[in-house]
């Protein structure tokens, strides 16, 4: 399967470097952002963006905000998204799907689980 580019938005660094280390681990070429605003502005300059992946809570947007917004916005490609959080709540699960969240996947996570998940995205 052909790797991809991936972005990835969490407002922790941690987070993010772990998730580039494995992704990248994985063949994977990944482009950060620190929240969702500058996730937005990420997909915009980057057209071969495969698949997101993101955070719920962060500053100034956060990652449901970021989904809906660019689910709204026709300039945006509609890519599948996996939300990583420590939230479960069954509503905010419901609403996701709407905005394109394949999948979740709580926090910490084990990076097989999400390199399994994320190549079995994006072989669809």
């Amino acid at each position: 399967m052909a790797m991809a580019k991936i972005l990835v938005v969490d407002d922790s660094e941690v987070i993010r470097a772990q998730l580039t280390k494995d992704l990248t681990g994985a063949g994977h070429e990944v482009v950060e952002a620190y929240d969702g605003l500058n996730g937005i502005d990420q997909l915009k300059s980057h057209d071969d963006i495969k698949l997101i992946i993101c955070d719920v809570n962060m500053p100034e947007m956060d990652g449901l905000t970021m989904c809906e917004t660019i689910h709204l916005d026709a300039s945006i490609p509609q890519l599948p998204i996996v939300m990583l959080t420590t939230q479960s709540n069954v509503d905010m699960k419901t609403k996701s799907k709407e905005f394109g969240v394949v999948a979740w996947i709580i926090k910490p996570h084990k990076p097989a689980v999400l390199i399994n998940g994320v190549n079995k995205i994006l072989s669809l």
